[in-house]
């Protein structure tokens, strides 16, 4: 049935009436039923290999009952171990939230984790994230964060040394309980456990992709093969960044040193710091939105997403510097939202500087070494591939159409947050300002089919990453199903538009913002024009 229906098909696209095969000649009725087995078995091994979703988990375990446990995950697998690492033979001491929230600093860094209090101060340095994770956390409670970024294994190595009582008051609103219950069912699935067909085809994807973009670019003559190398090349960069940023969350193996290291390798190819991607990124995600904190809104004097921004200077804690608007912000904070996309278009020039920028900080950092000689492998080849090009203008057009199409990725990122809460300060406060509530005020899906989903290399589905960090990128859509689920049964809202109703969403935030630059006029908001910058330069 499969080969009739086969050569019916290629009976109707060869122009043999209305397809059927007994209308074929014996010959051509012959050769396609001996080849319609062959195609068929060769469509269901493209089915499992190409299209058939990835991960849906090696094992699934009984349903856990019994309170004093907990699902937790170590490198992908699912253990159940005891909710609270280590039993204490002596009473501990209590303390209240508002006494936790006092321990808020590098001198005195106190958290909660599971009703345990914490203390941290010395281990802020050591942290594989950086220091600002903690920081910003300081005196919190950090459950569904710490519970979020971190396997089974620290909990029952790095916590017990630093447990010194419990706190009394902590309450648990019923939705934080329900996607506690998310992430207990994802793990009792097995979907933390990365299916690694799912990467084997992304590696034979990328290794195509850059091969072919070599081809077309330094193996053919004409200039129109150079810059469709060159936009090939941008692709593979940008499916590139889907693993780096995988791996950076230690996604793949779940495994920090070996995730880290292979990523920092990759460097030679993608040319971004993995080093400044954690740090910039996780800090992201800890304070996603907020104005002081996440450095993903602090574009200025390029872009503003709220007119928060600049109304007066403000600290930034990420950059450690001032933040404030003057003439050149304002100038180009009144056409952010034309320029919007022509900056996302080089914005990878951009990245370079902050990786190097990084890479020579004297703060410690895992691997610098490593992604400082990769760098070098990275701008060799790159070097070597446009100063061969026949002409100046292909190599000048190479650099810019192969930074453009890389740019989707700057583009996505930005329109997951731009237009979504900003807020001062730092959140998980109460019940209102909580981890997943903070997270889905703050950014927004896209609303994308399943066979598109290799395109948006997961960023597609920013709020499942932004709750569940660690889980892998095949397995998002199925928890966003459930994360929709208890959206609906608690009236909070989640947003999915549209790739491109995303972008104009985006845009009306950026022209918003853009209108509100235009309004601002001498000593409005601007560092330069403050009494402080008055007084400093002795004018008036």
């Amino acid at each position: 049935m499969i080969s009739s229906v086969l050569a019916g098909c290629v009976g109707t696209a060869l122009g043999y009436g209305n397809g059927s095969s007994d209308i074929l000649d014996e010959c051509i009725t012959a050769r396609m039923l001996r080849l319609g087995g062959t195609a068929a078995a060769t469509a269901l091994a493209v089915q499992i290999c190409i299209f058939e979703r990835a991960g849906k988990g090696s094992k699934v375990l009984e349903k856990n009952e019994d309170k004093s446990l907990v699902f937790r995950e170590e490198e992908g697998k699912t253990l159940l171990v005891p909710l609270h690492p280590k039993s204490s033979s002596k009473e501990l001491k209590k303390f209240t939230l508002d006494e936790v929230a006092k321990h808020n600093s590098r001198d005195s860094l106190w958290i909660i984790v599971d009703d345990m209090v914490y203390d941290a101060t010395r281990y802020i340095d050591k942290h594989p994230g950086g220091p600002l994770m903690l920081e910003n956390m300081a005196g919190k409670d950090c459950t569904d964060v710490f519970a979020n970024y971190h396997s089974a294994r620290v909990y029952k190595q790095l916590l017990p040394p630093m447990l010194i009582g419990e706190a009394t008051n902590v309450t648990v609103p019923p939705h934080v309980q329900d996607f506690r219950e998310v992430r207990q069912e994802l793990l009792r699935r097995g979907l933390f456990e990365t299916d690694m067909r799912f990467y084997a085809k992304m590696a034979a994807w990328l290794i195509s992709l850059f091969l072919l973009s070599l081809y077309l670019s330094i193996g053919c003559t004409s200039s129109t093969s150079h810059m469709l190398g060159a936009a090939v090349m941008g692709i593979f960069w940008q499916q590139l960044a889907g693993i780096g940023h995988d791996m950076g969350h230690s996604g793949i193996t779940h495994n920090f040193h070996f995730d880290h290291s292979f990523c920092s390798t990759l460097v030679a190819f993608m040319g971004i710091s993995v080093c400044w991607w954690k740090r910039n990124h996780n800090t992201h995600h800890i304070v996603c939105n907020s104005i002081e904190h996440d450095p993903d809104i602090q574009h200025l004097p390029a872009l503003a997403v709220t007119p928060e921004i600049f109304k007066k200077p403000f600290w930034s804690t990420y950059y450690n510097e001032l933040k404030a608007m003057d003439a050149v912000a304002r100038f180009l904070v009144s056409f952010e939202h034309i320029l919007f996309y022509p900056i996302m278009m080089v914005a990878r020039f951009n990245l370079y500087a902050q990786s190097l920028i990084q890479l020579c900080a004297k703060e410690p950092l895992h691997y610098r070494q490593r992604e400082l000689i990769c760098f070098a492998v990275y701008f060799l080849w790159i070097g070597k591939l446009v100063l061969s090009l026949p002409t100046w203008k292909e190599t000048i057009g190479w650099l810019l159409v192969s930074h453009a199409v890389s740019g989707l990725l700057h583009v996505q990122i930005c329109c997951s947050h731009f237009s979504m809460e900003k807020y001062h300060g730092h959140a998980y406060n109460d019940e209102k300002d909580e981890w997943y509530i903070t997270q889905l005020r703050t950014t927004m899906n896209f609303d994308t089919p399943p066979m598109l989903d290799w395109v948006h290399i997961g960023l597609q589905f920013q709020i499942e990453h932004h709750l569940f960090p660690r889980l892998p990128r095949h397995n998002l859509r199925e928890a966003r199903r459930l994360v929709k689920e208890v959206c609906k049964k608690h009236q909070i809202h989640y947003h999915e538009p549209g790739f491109f109703q995303a972008n104009l969403e985006t845009l009306q935030c950026l022209w918003h913002t853009a209108k509100a630059a235009r309004l601002t006029k001498k000593g409005d908001s601007g560092f330069y024009e403050s009494i402080l910058w008055d007084g400093l330069t002795l004018n008036g």
